[in-house]
Formats: C-alpha cells, structure tokens, sequence
C-alpha cells in the first residue's frame, strides 16, 4: 500500500496514476483487515490534493473520487466496529469539502453521481466519518441532484444519500421541505419509483419522531392524503413504513383519524391483516410489516375510548341547554365530527372485536340517551353545530349500532348490557316525530329484540337460565306496545317494522300474545289488513299476515276474541285474493311471493278451523256422555264461522296444484270445511270443481292422498 501511495504521488504519466488509484479503490473494496499502521489517512490526503488540483478535469476526477469513496468507507466501516481508535484514520476536512463540491450544480452527471454514491456509502455507517457531511446545504444540494437526474438509478442515489444523512441529522430533510416546500416533496413522493417512496417515508418518519416540523405535519391533510394512497403501493416495505408514518401522525394528532377513515385506512389495514394473517403465503418483508400493522392496530383500539369520552364530555356540557354558549359550542364543532371514526371501526372485522366491549356498549347508551334527547328538543344543537350536522350525528349513531346487530355474537356477549342501557334510549326513538329515525329505531329495536329473544329459547332448551326474558317483556309492555296503536296507524313504512317487531316477538316469546291482547291491540292489526288489503303482495301484507299466523298458532290465545272481531271474514277475502293471484302468476318470483302468502293463509285457516272442530266436537261428547255441555257457544261458532263456506270451490281449484305443500294444507283445510258444513255451499258441486276433483284422483297415486280426497268428496255428496 505504501508503494501505491508512493507512485500515486511520483509517478509522471495520469494513465499511471489513474490506474494506480484504480488499484486502490479495490484493495479497499476487497480488504477485509486493516492494520493500525496502513496508511490511510495518508492516501485519502493525496488523493484530495489531486482531485482539488485538477477540478476542472472531470475525467480525472471520475478515476480520482471512486478510491476516495472506497477508502472512506473502508475506515467509517472498521471504526463503526470499533477495531481501531478513531485517530489512526483521520479524514482531513478537505476530503468532505471537495466532495461537497463535486455535487454542485455545473458538474457533469457522471461526478454528479459518484459523490453522492460516496456519501450514501460513508453514511450507511454509525461512525464519526458520516458526521463530516452532516452541513447546512447537504439537503438541498442532494435534493437539486435527485429532482434534475434523468435515469431511476441516478434519481435514487441522491435521494438514498439523503435518507442515510437524515438518519443523522432529520435537519437535513427539514431544510429541503424549507427550500422547496411541502407541496414539492409531496408530489415527488407520490408520483416517485417505489425505491425512492421508500427511502421518503423513511425521511418523514425521522423527522416526526424527532419532533421536528411535527406541528406543521400532522396538521396538514395533503401530507396525510398522499401517506395513505401509498398504503396502495404494491411493494410490501412502503406499505409497512406508510403505516409506521400515519402512527406517528396519529400519535400527535387523534382528529386525522378521521381523514384516514375518509381516505379508507380501514380497508388498507383490513387487506393487509388478511395478508399477514398465519398460514397464508408470506411475501418478503410480511414480517415488517405485520409488526408496522399492530402497532398501528393497538395504536387505534386505545384512542377510541378517548373519541366515545370527548363526544359523550362535550354533549354532558350541553345536555338539556337551548343555547349551548360560544366555549361549549367550539368544544362540540371539535369532538362531535369524530362520530363517524366510531362507525368505521365498528365495520371493521380487524377492529370490532377489539371494542366492542362492556364499556364501550354502556357508554354507546348513555350516547343514545343523548341522541333521544336532542331529537325530543330537549337539547338543541342546531346554534352550535348547523341542523345538518346534529342530524348526521343522529344518524351515525344510529348505524353503529345497526354494524353491531349485524354480528349477533356481540349482543349475546354482552346481552345484559344492551338490554339495561341500549334497548331503553332506542325505544324513545321509536316515538320520535322524525319518521327516518322512527323507521331507523323501530328497525334496529325488532332485529336486537329478536336476536335476543331467539338466544333466550335456545339457552332455556339447553338447560341454561339467563332471567332477561321477564325484563325484555316488561320492557315492551311498559315502554313499547302502550304506543303501538298510534304507530301501526302511522304513514308507510312505519307500520311494517312495527309489525315485523311484534313478529320476532311473537315468534320466540308466547308470553307477548297475551299482553298483546291486554292492550287490545288486535283491533288495530284488522284495520291494518283492511287498509293495505288492496296490495296483498306488498311488504306490510306479508308481515302482518305473518303475525296472524303466529297469534293463531298460539296455544293460550283465546280466540273468540278473534273471532268476533271478524276474524273468518278477513282470512276469506284474503284467501280468496291470494289464491286468485297464486292460479294467475306467470313469473317465477311473484309466484315464489304467492306461495308463501297462501301456505300462510292456508296455515291460518286451519288452525281456526281445527279450534272449531274441537269446540264443536267437545260439546259433541259432553252430550253423550250426559254432561251436558254448552251447545250454544258450539252453535255460535260455527255461525261465526259460515263465511268461510265460500272458500270451498276456492279450495278446489288449488287441489291440482304441482306444490305438493299447498295440495296437503288445502286439502286438509278443505276437509275440515266439509265436516264441520258438509256440501251446504251450492258451487260446492259445480261441473268445474267436479272436474277438479277427477283431474286430482287421477293423478294421485298415494293411497293416504286419494283417501283424504274420496273422504271430501264423501262428505260433500252426502
């Protein structure tokens, strides 16, 4: 090495020296022990000296400045490890300032490009040697380099030696966004090649987690724009650093959340969890970013506690106030626009097991207390915030609890907390002057009461007590069905989720029949059937038939109560309009609509047919057995009942229907007509029903089948 240096110095020839320098640039790339008595600091002093004096020579300075950067980087690495004392390698400062300057503009491309590689080289080291470029016009000479190379591999290695400085210094960095501006980095940053996005967020995150520009940062809503289209990135490492750089903004900032919200950061960390997620097939960097993730993920879940505290706080400040004052008023146009970052983490299936909690349902209803509250007049926000504003409030609140009943898991976890401070707020709202809100409640009421209501039955067949049936039904007698008349009543759509209500009701819970019938609501069911009559296929018809059914079928109901509210005249002219629609549908889906209607219908019938068959046949045995028995009630039912004689032929003609359902509920309906009325009807034996009956007995085959049949046709001809 010596003899290098010597010749390096004496020789007389540049072809000489060139290639001498040559030579060690590679004994320096290639050395893997460095004695303490090498002289290196030596070498790099002649090779400045050399490289100072010819300056305007480039093709020199192009064989010069490559062993200058390998000698550099062969003591920054030793020292780095600690091998040597840092004196047996001094850099003299003229080494640093004649790179600087190497870097300028006016320089061809080609120096331009070896000086910066110098410097990346030197500075990927934690050594003392890295510190000497560390100066004040670093950034924005690197910074002028990248934005003015042409190809990829120029523009990334200014921009690569400027991450390593920032490392060191996020001074650096700070003092390009000063020169060039924000705006400048942003859009270099989103329309960069991934190397140089990556080396960029690396920046940016230095310089946050150092405080520096962090003010001015994470207030500005481009920066957090531009960070979260990078989550789109297809390379792995950027998506991992973009959220590493949102932590850190949301760390400091918690009302960007909602700008990453918009920006659909839950999607990015939903895609990028399943990815990750154990088992799948890991790409490189998986790991990174698995880790970037979580921290972003636990980051979140612990904020939203302080989101829910900030909203319920401010609205505690106004509750029951008029004119909330100016302090009150900047506090809620502060915390009330983070509602929807509550909704979009509980839609999301990474965060909503995480927070749906105990806690954060009990504070969801004392939130729903004050929604009930401001939509009752009670408080008035519309000064403070704009009406517009109070009603998205509503109405987002409202949907976080509709994202939580679509996962019935969560209600069954956590049942009791719903049902003592959820369910009581959201029947208020039921009877809210707001018809969307109105709808909104009685729509989220039915599906959380039947959910809870069918987890009560299975838990009672499995042996299990959970003693919340008495207090979901003391619930709906006290506060909901006292006020049903008037919603039934009520302008469409409201009457169909009130019916669809007392539908899961009456499906999982006989007990609410009966209190159904203590406030006399069934009235009120017949004039419904009487005004939507004419549309017996639309949404409120089906409903309300169903719930027919589902009274009907009910073993403790009393039903003359039914009966003497007309109860035969309307199942007759009912089924006399769905068997009409049934022969007459064409297209698959209305007579799929059909058919369930008329199964119901039929179901109906039966079961009030089947209570009079056995009135009738208990009076019957009461006489023979000389027990008397009351043949008047007999008598009248069966007189209540007439009407549905006509239903006969009806009946009949849906005997050679291919849906072997509708053949056995009519049949057996119809069988029961004739015992209990025999072939009174006259259009009983019409020429067509005759030919109806031919057609069936024809075609039947079972044996069990043609006997019902010949028992009908028995009963009518005698």
């Amino acid at each position: 090495f010596p003899i290098l240096i010597q010749q390096l110095r004496a020789a007389s020839n540049w072809d000489i020296r060139a290639n001498v320098a040559r030579v060690i640039g590679l004994l320096a790339l290639h050395t893997s022990e460095l004695g303490e008595n090498v002289p290196v600091s030596e070498a790099i002093t002649l090779l400045t000296e050399l490289i100072r004096e010819n300056f305007r020579n480039s093709k020199l300075k192009q064989c010069f400045l490559p062993a200058l950067g390998e000698l550099l980087y062969l003591i920054a690495s030793k020292e780095e490890k600690g091998e040597h004392p840092r004196e047996c390698w001094a850099v003299p400062s003229a080494a640093y300032t004649v790179l600087m300057r190497c870097l300028r503009e006016g320089e061809e491309r080609v120096v331009n490009h070896i000086a910066a590689k110098i410097i990346e080289n030197v500075c990927t080291t934690r050594s003392c040697h890295a510190q000497g470029f560390i100066t004040g016009e670093i950034g924005p000479v690197l910074w002028y380099l990248f934005t003015h190379s042409t190809g990829d591999s120029l523009k990334i290695t200014p921009i690569s030696a400027l991450c390593r400085i920032t490392r060191s210094s996020p001074n650096a960095f700070q003092s390009v966004i000063e020169k060039v501006g924000l705006t400048a980095v942003l859009n270099s940053l989103a329309n960069g090649i991934c190397k140089i996005q990556q080396y960029m967020l690396t920046m940016f995150s230095a310089m946050l987690s150092c405080g520096i520009h962090l003010q001015r940062l994470i207030q500005e809503k481009d920066f957090v724009t531009t960070i979260t289209r990078l989550l789109e990135s297809p390379s792995t490492f950027i998506r991992a650093k973009a959220f590493l750089v949102l932590l850190q903004v949301l760390s400091n900032n918690r009302e960007m959340l909602l700008l990453s919200c918009q920006a659909r950061l839950m999607m990015y960390i939903e895609r990028d969890s399943r990815k990750t997620m154990p088992g799948k097939e890991q790409q490189g960097g998986s790991e990174y970013l698995s880790k970037c993730l979580d921290l972003l993920i636990y980051h979140i879940v612990r904020e939203l506690p302080g989101i829910l505290g900030d909203i319920l706080g401010a609205l505690t400040n106004v509750s029951g106030r008029k004119h909330p004052s100016t302090v009150q008023a900047k506090q809620l146009k502060m915390c009330l626009p983070m509602m929807p970052v509550v909704l979009h983490l509980v839609t999301s299936q990474v965060f909503r097991p995480q927070i749906v909690t105990k806690e954060f349902l009990f504070n969801y209803g004392i939130l729903l207390e004050f929604i009930r509250s401001i939509d009752s007049g009670e408080t008035k926000l519309d000064r403070a915030i704009g009406q517009a504003a109070s009603e998205e409030l509503i109405k987002t609140t409202l949907l976080t609890f509709e994202a939580v009943t679509e996962h019935p898991s969560l209600l069954m976890t956590h049942r009791l907390t719903v049902e003592d401070s959820i369910l009581p707020p959201l029947v208020s709202l039921v009877h809210s002057q707001n018809v969307e809100w109105r709808l909104f409640s009685l729509q989220l009421l039915s599906e959380t009461i039947s959910l809870l209501l069918s987890h009560e039955v299975m838990a009672e067949e499995k042996g299990q007590s959970l003693n919340s049936n008495n207090k979901l039904l003391s619930l709906i007698r006290d506060l909901v069905l006292p006020q049903y008349e008037h919603i039934l009543l009520a302008p469409d759509p409201v009457p169909m989720y009130a019916l669809k209500l007392l539908v899961a009701l009456t499906e999982h819970s006989p007990a609410s029949v009966s209190l159904m019938e203590e406030i006399h609501l069934f009235p009120v069911l017949f004039q419904v059937i009487l005004r939507y009559q004419n549309c017996i296929l639309g949404n409120t018809m089906q409903t309300v038939i169903a719930l027919l059914n589902n009274i009907v079928a009910n073993k403790s109901m009393n039903m003359m109560i039914l009966f003497e509210e007309g109860l035969a005249h309307h199942v007759c002219n009912l089924l006399t309009e769905a068997v009409a629609l049934y022969l007459e549908a064409d297209d698959k889906r209305s007579t799929k609509t059909a058919n369930v209607l008329l199964l119901s219908l039929l179901d109906i019938l039966q079961y009030m047919l089947t209570y009079t068959a056995n009135i009738v046949r208990q009076t019957l045995q009461a006489q023979k057995s000389g027990a008397g028995g009351d043949t008047q009630a007999a008598e009248d039912l069966l007189l209540i009942n007439k009407p549905l004689t006509d239903l006969i032929s009806r009946l009949i003609q849906l005997l050679p229907s291919e849906d072997t359902e509708i053949f056995l509920s009519a049949s057996q309906c119809l069988l029961l007509l004739v015992q209990l009325y025999g072939g009174n009807n006259q259009e009983s034996m019409s020429p067509e029903n005759m030919s109806n009956f031919a057609e069936v007995l024809k075609s039947k085959k079972d044996p069990r089948e043609l006997k019902l049949l010949l028992k009908i046709v028995k009963r009518l001809v005698s």
